[in-house]
């Protein structure tokens, strides 16, 4: 900062004589716009680091950076000690560190070995903050074989005096000065009793503890800083208290988390309050405490930082979790939060200095907007793992993008799934409102306003993103469109409901598998036939010694015993159709297989609710038909639109006048009377500082009366940050008093973040006194995410105003559930199959009939069987033949 107050000072004081008002303003202006552009390139370097309000590997040794937790957040903590005693080493203890700072408290529940755990509150017996058992832990006599004593992490606190006096006589002792002052720890202290462990059949258990992080300063509840009132004061930490709200969040972490005797700055970025814009936090921190609709706050989150993360990208996360943005006003740091104002100023014709160039982007390119929004957020109810959200998406905006655009934001420092939900629908709002403008304004209009602040100009609201001020003292303005639209309510809907898992059995107990049953179904065989078949399910079993699932099944009624066996247990389910027969009731029953072997038991007898189904005939074909006609269909939607718009593209392409980059235009023109020939050549350049486009535009036309030849191109290349496009149009006409003959050629290769496409048609079109001939040939291939496709395609359709007909075939790879396939179809009246020999009838379908003279078919799967002068019917089905006189 001290090298902008130096230039500002200098320029000041050659153009205002030294005003300290211009110096200000100069200095703000340059370091936020130097700032401004470092954070960009920061946030562009920075890395995929997950930021949430989970901990989830126990850390050990010292080599760990200092951490500490805003909100509420699952930890397992870092190991610092170990230690065991008594007979048998029946009692041992541990001690984590959870977090640095002073700490709220544990909330009332862990979780051990998968499964939540409520603590019982005790009786403290030393120093510890509070004192705690586990239920399902504690014996008839009250004793714990687990107990859990807490510290706070509070400056001054006292040491664990049992760990001090229980490793007195043992070579790893806990010292009498290890007091871990600054730092939230347990002491996890187990006794190996017998009822808990071992007959149980469990382990020694890792404990997930659930903790509400730092306690943190509220200026707005300090009457010592104006706007506030209340007790806490910013050097007392005793007066702190805990929060969810991420506007505090980011004030603390902006202060910074200090060592209590070095007071050098652990955790955050160590600012002073004379470094933070305090108006925009108070603000902030108002709105994330309004309660929305719901009865629920607007914004809370939780996380857990350490000393080595990026300032930039925690911050960030503060920012995401209220819908906001970082700001840096006069030198000032201050945040924006996601809720609507009031504008300050209209912005005029008349504060809009005519002499200097602006730059208006209403509608940001498709490359920059995207209609499909997906994300997580950490779910309390799922044992604080990750859970997804509801996708946001609107059919009209994939419509008028053209083609679906996907991309995901995760919010896993927010575990309230209404919350989360809000904040994935505004984020979607803010894209898809992505008008951005630099405006050069009036000194007069530029002092009135400050960064963060709406405006409104040409009927919209704009946000002040950047204020910018050069040597001269000349106000720019960078806005970005927004609305109060964005903030509202109507049309979100509340976050996903997510249903507890339910606690796992313990694998050493399992003899069979759990929840076993059978159901009689059709599985759609090779040949396109639906065969009878039994579906069995089960829960599938968390035991990697269990290394199959063996099924004994009987026709009900029967002794007859048949087998088969799935070897992916965790599958869950298992088809068969072994020695399965139509029209018939199944029983069932399973047990396991285990590596290293162990006693075994089988389910008890599960019947189908219904008979299995008969076997059809290629049930298939329907779907198969509507597929190839609604390709069809595609494939004539795109005939349409290459023939009627192109030509009328082209030309408006070429009437662009005054566009924005420069423009060389060179045109030779001759006439006499209706006698027209002219050639005109455009070349267009473009640049900003989101994409570089390149044009060329050639048009030759020769024209008589009636009669009127012309040949159009068109190339263009653009590259944007993450995108490249290069096409090519040719399109050829001649027509002489409406009778038009027509020739067009695309090539297209596009390639951005979502994939890569190249495109190859050709298209000729012919028309007569109302009658028409069209013909279309296209190439297409893309790669993409989601699975490498291509296709070639021919379609031909002639026909008059009233009625025309389409014929025509194509050939693709496509991918379908993951699975790359290929297909061939042709749409006909008749397709035949020759081998040119007169001697050989050839392969006819027509009428929806398969005609061929000849067939040598080795294997036949059929339901039915009659001669053509229904004589004789054989039903292969039902095993019955028929023969009627």
């Amino acid at each position: 900062m001290a090298i902008f107050t130096g230039i500002a000072t200098a320029i000041a004081g050659a153009l205002f004589g030294g005003s300290t008002l211009a110096t200000s303003l100069i200095g703000g202006a340059l370091a936020f716009g130097a700032k401004f552009a470092v954070g960009k390139l920061t946030q562009q370097r920075q890395g995929k680091q997950k930021h949430t309000a989970v901990q989830g590997e126990i850390q050990f040794g010292g080599d760990v950076p200092v951490g500490t937790l805003y909100g509420v957040g699952k930890t397992k903590g870092q190991r610092a000690f170990y230690a065991k005693w008594d007979k048998g080493n029946k009692r041992n203890a541990e001690v984590f560190i959870l977090a640095n700072g002073w700490c709220d408290g544990l909330e009332p529940y862990v979780y051990i070995y998968g499964e939540k755990y409520n603590l019982v509150a005790q009786a403290t017996i030393g120093n510890e903050v509070a004192r705690y058992g586990v239920e399902r832990f504690i014996d008839g006599d009250g004793n714990s074989a687990i107990s859990i004593r807490f510290y706070d992490g509070r400056p001054g606190q006292g040491v664990d005096q049992r760990l001090v006096d229980v490793t007195a006589n043992l070579g790893n002792k806990w010292k009498a000065t290890s007091k871990l002052s600054g730092m939230c720890y347990v002491v996890v202290e187990r006794y190996y009793h017998l009822e808990f462990f071992r007959d149980a059949g469990k382990g020694k258990p890792d404990i997930d503890f659930v903790l509400r992080g730092l306690r943190e300063y509220d200026p707005r509840k300090d009457s010592t800083v104006a706007g506030g009132s209340g007790p806490q004061r910013l050097n007392t930490p005793a007066t702190w208290v805990h929060t969810k709200n991420p506007a505090v969040h980011r004030l603390n972490y902006q202060l910074g988390l200090r060592a209590l005797v070095s007071g050098r700055t652990l955790i955050g970025e160590g600012k002073s309050l004379g470094q933070i814009d305090l108006a925009t936090y108070f603000v902030a921190m108002n709105v994330c405490d309004t309660l929305r609709s719901n009865g629920k706050k607007t914004y809370e989150c939780s996380l857990f930082v350490s000393g080595d993360d990026d300032h930039t990208e925690v911050l960030k996360q503060f920012d995401d979790a209220m819908a906001g943005y970082g700001l840096n006003r006069r030198g000032l740091s201050g945040v924006i939060p996601g809720a609507p104002q009031i504008p300050v100023k209209d912005l005029t014709a008349a504060d809009i200095p005519i002499d200097r160039a602006k730059d208006v982007q209403f509608r940001p390119s498709a490359f920059e907007r995207y209609n499909h929004l997906s994300g997580q957020f950490t779910s309390i109810e799922s044992m604080w793992n990750p859970e997804s959200l509801k996708p946001v998406y609107v059919n009209a905006d994939i419509a008028a993008d053209g083609r679906n655009r996907q991309t995901s934001i995760d919010f896993l420092q927010v575990t309230d799934p209404d919350i989360a939900q809000y904040l994935l629908n505004i984020r979607y709002r803010q894209n898809r409102m992505g008008g951005k403008a630099t405006a050069p304004v009036s000194r007069r209009f530029g002092l009135a306003v400050q960064e963060g602040e709406w405006i409104t100009w040409r009927g919209k609201s704009w946000l002040i993103s950047e204020w910018r001020a050069d040597e001269r003292l000349r106000i720019t303005l960078v806005l970005s469109e927004t609305s109060a639209e964005i903030y509202d309510d109507d049309g979100i809907e509340p976050g996903p409901i997510v249903v507890p898992p339910t606690p796992p059995i313990n694998p050493s107990l399992l003899s069979t598998v759990q929840n076993f049953n059978v159901a009689a179904g059709m599985i759609n065989g090779a040949q396109g036939y639906d065969t009878p078949a039994l579906l069995f399910t089960w829960t599938p079993p968390d035991d990697p010694t269990i290394t199959a699932v063996r099924f004994v099944y009987q026709i009900e009624g029967t002794t007859e015993i048949f087998e088969d066996q799935c070897t992916s247990p965790e599958d869950g389910q298992f088809r068969t159709t072994k020695n399965v027969v139509s029209g018939k009731v199944y029983n069932a029953r399973a047990t396991i297989t285990t590596v290293p072997d162990r006693l075994r038991t089988f389910t008890p007898w599960m019947t189908t609710a219904q008979p299995t189904g008969l076997q059809t005939l290629l049930t298939g074909l329907q779907q198969l038909q509507d597929d190839a006609l609604n390709r069809f269909k595609e494939l004539q939607q795109e005939m349409d639109a290459f023939f009627r718009p192109r030509l009328v593209e082209l030309l408006d392409a070429f009437s662009l006048e005054g566009a924005v980059g420069q423009i060389e235009r060179q045109q030779i023109v001759a006439t006499i009377g209706d006698a027209l020939a002219q050639i005109t050549e455009e070349r267009r350049v473009r640049v900003s500082e989101n994409e570089a486009m390149a044009q060329l535009l050639t048009y030759l036309q020769a024209s008589l009366g009636g009669t009127s030849a012309r040949l159009i191109t068109e190339e263009t290349v653009r590259a944007t940050t993450d995108s490249a496009l290069a096409s090519s149009i040719t399109t050829l006409d001649a027509e002489v008093d409406g009778n038009l003959a027509r020739l067009i050629a695309e090539e297209t290769a596009r390639s951005d973040g979502d994939g890569a496409l190249a495109t190859s048609i050709s298209g000729v079109s012919a028309d007569f006194n109302g009658r028409f001939a069209q013909g279309l040939v296209k190439f297409e291939a893309v790669a993409a995410p989601t699975g490498v496709d291509a296709r070639f395609s021919v379609l031909l359709r002639a026909g008059t105003n009233q009625s025309f007909k389409v014929s025509g075939f194509y050939v693709e790879l496509y991918t379908e559930g993951g699975v790359q396939k290929s297909r061939m179809a042709v749409q006909a009246d008749q397709f035949l199959v020759t081998s040119g020999n007169s001697r050989h009838y050839p392969l006819v379908f027509e009428n929806g009939e398969l005609k061929l003279a000849v067939a040598n078919i080795g294997t036949v799967n059929a339901g039915l069987l009659q001669s053509l002068n229904g004589k004789m019917k054989i039903d292969l089905n039902n095993g019955t033949i028929e023969i009627f006189s």
